[in-house]
């Protein structure tokens, strides 16, 4: 959950426009992981990013109406940051039970770019057959492996580094730590 506050945080600073969505189970990680209790209704920039947004609007995850839920709302994107299983199965069959599976069903039917961020291991057989199908699909696979070679002193470090990862897939470019450099 923390990739996902710092990812948060990050696109916000940039003034992107953000539209959130919490599955249930990714509002229990939240409070498992970080103390953050809330209830859907309760979710703002204020409690998970810290201060007060113009720019994030959240949507009830079992709302399959809203805006996002339609080819025709104009997005750039979508990054499912942490990513179930559960989720990458539902994304993988076309199966849209709730509005993150089907804003991702839409991400991919309109070729926009989805980038997942898996959080399970081990991985079964399973698991990574969903997630080849959809990498076959243009689905972005970021696994939660940050990178040591820019020698990080502090977690806060490693989470930037995996921040940074998936903001390279979105096509941004934020330098969140110092980026490999070969010598020569």
């Amino acid at each position: 959950m923390r990739y996902s506050l710092r990812l948060l945080d990050v696109l916000e600073s940039s003034g992107l426009r953000l539209h959130v969505v919490m599955s249930e189970a990714a509002m229990r990680v939240l409070a498992e992981e970080e103390g953050i209790k809330l209830s859907p209704g309760q979710l703002s920039s204020i409690a998970l990013i810290g201060r007060e947004s113009e720019h994030i609007t959240f949507y009830p995850v079992k709302d399959i109406g809203a805006s996002l839920a339609s080819g025709s709302f104009p997005v750039t994107g979508m990054v499912i940051c942490p990513c179930s299983m559960e989720t990458v199965a539902a994304v993988a069959n076309g199966i849209s039970m709730n509005l993150l599976q089907r804003a991702a069903d839409v991400t991919i039917k309109e070729r926009r770019p989805l980038i997942l961020v898996p959080r399970e291991t081990p991985l079964s057989a399973i698991h990574l057959e969903n997630m080849l199908k959809l990498s076959r699909l243009g689905v972005a696979i970021v696994p939660a492996m940050p990178g040591f070679y820019h020698q990080p002193q502090t977690i806060e470090e490693l989470i930037d580094m995996q921040v940074m990862k998936i903001t390279d897939q979105m096509g941004l470019s934020i330098d969140l730590v110092k980026r490999w450099k070969a010598e020569g």
